[in-house]
Order: C-alpha cells, then sequence, then structure tokens
C-alpha cells in the first residue's frame, strides 16, 4: 500500500472516530463501571429539561425569600428536585420556621415544601465543612453501588443528617438509603424520594401533582412521618 493511502485511510479512521464520540457526547447521558462493557450502566437524570431549569430558578428565588426574611440571623438552605423542596438549616424560633415553609411554598413552580429546618444556632463552619465532606462520601458510594441511578439523585447533609431526593423506583431508594446509612460519619439518612414504578422509566412523564391548600400533594400516599420523610436507620 501506498504512503499516500495509507495516510488517506489513517485519516478517514480518525474522522470517524470523532463523529462517534462527539454523538456519544451530545447524548446527555453519563457511562459509570468498570472497563468491560458488561461492568457498565447509563444512567440520566429523570427530570425532563423543563423540571431541571425551573428547579434551579425555585433554589434561587427560594434562597432570596430566605435572604430577605433573615438576614444573618438565620441559614437557610433551599435544594428542588422536580419542584419538591427541602429546607434545611438553622432558624431561632419556630415562629421563623413557619414563616420559612410559608415562603418556600409560595414560589412559582413549587409543588411540596420538605420542612427540615433546625429551630437554634447558626451551625458552626467547622460542622457544615464536614457535612459537604459527608456529601461527598456518599456521592462515590452511591456511585459505586451497583443499580442505583446516583445521576438522578440528589445529596444533601445537615449536621452528619443525609437527604435523599430524587425519582426512584421502591427497591433503587432502598438500596441508595441503605448504601448512604453505611457512609461513616452519617447519622441518619432520610428519605425524601418520589417513588416511581420501573414500567415509567419507559414512559413519557406525567405532570407532578399540585399542592394544595392544606399542604399536601394531590393524590400523594401518606407519609410515614412528619414532612413526608421516611428514616433510614444508621448501624
Amino acid at each position: 500500500m501506498s504512503t499516500f493511502h495509507y495516510a488517506a485511510r489513517s485519516l478517514l479512521f480518525a474522522s470517524m472516530a470523532l463523529t462517534t464520540l462527539t454523538a456519544l457526547s451530545g447524548c446527555g447521558a453519563l457511562v459509570v463501571g468498570g472497563a468491560a462493557a458488561t461492568t457498565a450502566a447509563v444512567v440520566t437524570d429523570r427530570r425532563t429539561a423543563g423540571e431541571q431549569l425551573d428547579d434551579k430558578s425555585i433554589e434561587l428565588k427560594a434562597g432570596n425569600e430566605m435572604r430577605q426574611l433573615f438576614g444573618d440571623k438565620a441559614r437557610v438552605n433551599a435544594t428542588s428536585y422536580a419542584g419538591h423542596v427541602l429546607l434545611a438549616g438553622d432558624v431561632p424560633t419556630e415562629q421563623d420556621k413557619q414563616k420559612a415553609q410559608e415562603a418556600a411554598q409560595k414560589v412559582d413552580k413549587v409543588t411540596r415544601v420538605f420542612n427540615e429546618i433546625r429551630v437554634g444556632d447558626i451551625t458552626p463552619v467547622s460542622v457544615r465543612t464536614n457535612d459537604t465532606w459527608i456529601t461527598s462520601k456518599v456521592t462515590t458510594t452511591l456511585i459505586n453501588t451497583k443499580d442505583v441511578p446516583t445521576r438522578t439523585i440528589v445529596i444533601t447533609t445537615e449536621r452528619g443528617i443525609v437527604y435523599l431526593l430524587g425519582k426512584v423506583t421502591q427497591a433503587e431508594g432502598e438500596r441508595a438509603a441503605k448504601a448512604a446509612a453505611g457512609v461513616s460519619g452519617v447519622n441518619k439518612v432520610v428519605k425524601l424520594f418520589e417513588i416511581i414504578s420501573p414500567e415509567s422509566l419507559n414512559q413519557p412523564q406525567s405532570p407532578a401533582p399540585v399542592e394544595n391548600a392544606g399542604g399536601a400533594s394531590s393524590g400523594a400516599a401518606p407519609a410515614e412521618e412528619s414532612g413526608g420523610a421516611q428514616t433510614m436507620p444508621v448501624k
């Protein structure tokens, strides 16, 4: 084979490989697993693109509401997943805790609020730094746990309590909570999952339920604990 033909064929193969790589990188999926293709798993965020944008907007608006309400007298963080908002942090009084919930419920596109705010002094920076480290460890653990859709699960940690949000099946939620509970430093795992059926994973997503005036989502199953949280004991 001539040098010219060899170079031309090499250039063609390189172009085909680059095209394939570009197509794969644009599909919005993350491939996790070992070198063997049989051990790899494709995981994606189960929220629609619109829901993801709405959640970012909700977090910004809710955060602004909390700053206007409390200034530097409290610390309230809002985490949103498909319109379900987790409030966590510290406020001085029970009245302030209720005010925070009412403000969050008024934010556009919010369908449910889980009020896990603690009444008391603001958590020290050292504890919050440790919480960030715990979140990182839990994230790594879930990535390495088989059959857990990590990319569609949001993790928040407050004083060693790990909160899990996402759209998962019952089995996926149990596996994720069990794995998180085994991480060093975790005091408790609180499941705030939206449970979906395995069959629904291959079907178009239906609109999220709208919260009624009483604070409960229409058609939602009764919560096992206050706020709809389910806890996983830590051994």
